[in-house]
């Protein structure tokens, strides 16, 4: 492959110079032309000329959020030089997401494989999203309970009878609807009294058996469909009024 150049922002001077180590050992095409510790050293080495790629850590002087607006106006300005995060955030997944949408090409974590050839060479063959094994790892986990609570909810909807307004009733419920508030729902043709009608009989279908003697209020209706996975904690969005 031709060479490329390559900017480092690392604010750590100790992984810098590993991060160096690893691109003159293993990465012989890529030739460094300037390494930045922060936002106002990234900008001033961009104007003295662009590289083909941006190996960019996103904790930069404590804060997160710098490093996801470099990615985000990197690739607004330049949308030909690629946006490799390599960050030791291991555990902070809102800000994968974040930089994600920023525009990164991928997310290496500074753990396990780290940096390799191989996911460098697959950026700057054009590969989107370019992940290391222990972001894959993560990644492939929430995929798998992702899946399984949506088949846990459909088993659930099918053995209990729940269609589909049950479901947006207690939904809203749980997402703190009064019973007026829901019927002014966009596709909610019911009233209040209906309404009333309707929880009384999921009262029935979710505890067939009681509630131990105990009454069942809309609080425990709610907490019983979030146990039985009928409605979603990650997913409690309401719809348009």
């Amino acid at each position: 492959m031709e060479k490329f150049k390559v900017i480092i922002v690392e604010d750590v001077p100790l992984e810098l110079r590993g991060t160096e180590g690893i691109i003159r050992n293993d990465i012989p095409e890529a030739e460094v032309i300037g390494t930045a510790s922060n936002e106002a050293e990234y900008w001033r080495l961009l104007k003295q000329g662009l590289p083909d790629l941006v190996l960019l850590d996103l904790g930069l002087g404590g804060s997160t959020t710098v490093g996801v607006e470099i990615c985000r106006s990197t690739k607004e300005m330049h949308p030909q030089v690629r946006v490799l995060i390599f960050t030791g955030e291991t555990l902070n997944e809102k800000l994968w997401v974040d930089v994600l949408d920023a525009g990164t090409d991928g997310i290496i974590l500074k753990t396990g494989e780290m940096l390799t050839r191989r996911d460098v060479m697959a950026v700057m063959e054009g590969k989107q999203l370019v992940f290391n094994e222990p972001i894959l790892r993560q990644i492939v986990e929430r995929f798998k309970r992702s899946v399984g609570s949506q088949l846990a909810k459909q088993e659930a909807l099918v053995s209990y009878e729940i269609d589909e307004y049950d479901e947006r009733f207690l939904r809203h419920l749980a997402l703190g609807y009064t019973k007026e508030q829901i019927t002014q729902l966009r596709g909610m043709p019911f009233g209040v009294k209906s309404l009333e009608k309707r929880q009384a009989e999921l009262m029935k279908k979710l505890f067939p058996d009681g509630n131990g003697g105990m009454g069942v209020n809309a609080t425990r209706l709610v907490v019983r469909a979030l146990e039985l996975s009928i409605i979603d904690i990650d997913n409690l969005e309401p719809d348009e009024a």
